[in-house]
């Protein structure tokens, strides 16, 4: 005669917490969103300083930003923070995928056309905006690793089955 009982394991229980791992991700994330809002910041002032945009098209990239900055901040809090599964899909694409890109692409284009160390201007604006997207790409990274470790795996399966 078969049993059916075994032994609980502590992946049966299910908390209402949020596993370390997603606690981690949820920090992380916004930690590359607070990164994103710093860098915005930096090009704002530069863009005024320098002149370089007209100060519609500044307010218009502040509006746009705000918004999509906004939208981030609801969708890692109301969202993947309480384990729905789509935001965690949604995060990696966006800001994974396509953040991730566009955070690399002008250093890598620099390096690939021009890629002179020594023509660097090391002022503390070049090294402050360098230090924030140095923290910006980690974040990104570490929240898209631990939102997808086998925890926070378990626990999102556990909301969806809910």
């Amino acid at each position: 005669m078969a049993t059916t009982e075994r032994t609980l394991t502590i992946h049966d229980v299910v908390s209402s917490e949020p596993p370390v791992a997603i606690r981690a991700a949820t920090a992380a994330w916004f930690l590359a969103v607070g990164a994103g809002v710093a860098e915005s910041v930096l090009g704002v002032i530069d863009a005024i300083r320098d002149g370089s945009m007209p100060l519609a098209a500044i307010a218009a990239q502040v509006g746009f930003r705000a918004i999509v900055y906004g939208g981030l901040f609801v969708v890692i809090d109301k969202y993947f923070r309480l384990g729905r599964n789509w935001s965690r899909h949604l995060l990696a694409g966006l800001l994974g995928v396509v953040g991730l890109a566009t955070l690399l692409m002008g250093p890598i284009d620099w390096l690939l056309t021009d890629g002179d160390f020594g023509s660097i201007d090391l002022s503390a604006g070049f090294l402050g905006f360098a230090a924030i997207r140095g923290i910006h790409v980690m974040a990104v990274i570490a929240a898209i690793v631990l939102m997808y470790q086998p925890d926070a795996n378990r626990w999102f399966r556990a909301k969806r089955q809910r």
